[in-house]
């Protein structure tokens, strides 16, 4: 399989695998077990924690597809809970919890660990520090199926920071790309306040953006083969279906 081809086959069902992980209600159950109050503490703080102590205005910048309100007061209401670091490791293990729930059990996921860390080792995390921190979280050795779910949310953490830095070189703001990709309403759910409907120009903007997130991923595919890409292909829509 193609390089391209490859990426275009996964693109997809790892990013809605990671949301349904993350608009789960036993996932957000987790957070209320470890004393998030209901809302987006857990999520912010869990999600983001890989990031360390730091201002709102920077996990808003390093995320920027959430809206800024959104993102400030789902961290600072997990502040109080617990430190960042030891967000992230709860929200970890709600990742895991909910891949062995939901990973079905005849999945290869021995053989979709080995290619997948082949991917997340080889890539290059130079100003992704989202990916970077979510690859430096540990994964269980024995936890394979849990670590599976580990290493797609690493993935998907890969795609959505180079797609950032995509948008951002094609000259379009984060909020823009969030209106076109998914109109003005569910934008507005995402925590933009008042989106407006973007010209058609930015639209050609977008679509370039993605074609460079495609090609900002190319590198890490390419330390596969053309069989092992056709192997993760199959082993990420095995694992993802549901």
């Amino acid at each position: 399989m193609e390089i391209l081809d490859c990426i275009a086959a996964v693109a997809r069902p790892i990013h809605d695998f990671g949301d349904e992980f993350m608009s789960d209600e036993t996932t957000a159950a987790v957070g209320l077990s470890a004393g998030f109050v209901p809302g987006r503490g857990f999520y912010c703080r869990g999600r983001f924690g890989v990031l360390g102590e730091t201002p709102a205005s920077v996990v808003q910048a390093v995320q920027g597809f959430l809206g800024p309100h959104l993102v400030t007061t789902g961290w600072l209401a997990g502040r109080p809970v617990m430190p960042a670091e030891e967000a992230a490791a709860c929200y970890g293990r709600a990742v895991r919890t909910w891949g062995r729930a939901h990973i079905p059990g005849d999945a290869d996921v021995e053989h979709f660990n080995r290619l997948a860390q082949q991917l997340i080792d080889a890539a290059d995390a130079d100003a992704l520090p989202l990916f970077a921190g979510w690859r430096a979280q540990p994964c269980p050795g024995d936890d394979p199926v849990g670590s599976a779910m580990q290493r797609i949310h690493v993935l998907r953490e890969h795609r959505g920071a180079c797609h950032l830095a995509a948008v951002r070189l094609c000259g379009l703001s984060a909020q823009a790309a969030m209106v076109i990709n998914l109109g003005v309403q569910q934008a507005t759910h995402y925590g933009w306040h008042a989106p407006r409907p973007v010209a058609a120009t930015q639209i050609r903007r977008w679509q370039r953006a993605g074609r460079l997130t495609d090609e900002l991923q190319a590198p890490l595919y390419a330390t596969l083969t053309d069989r092992q890409r056709a192997e993760f292909a199959q082993l990420v829509n095995a694992l993802t279906a549901r």
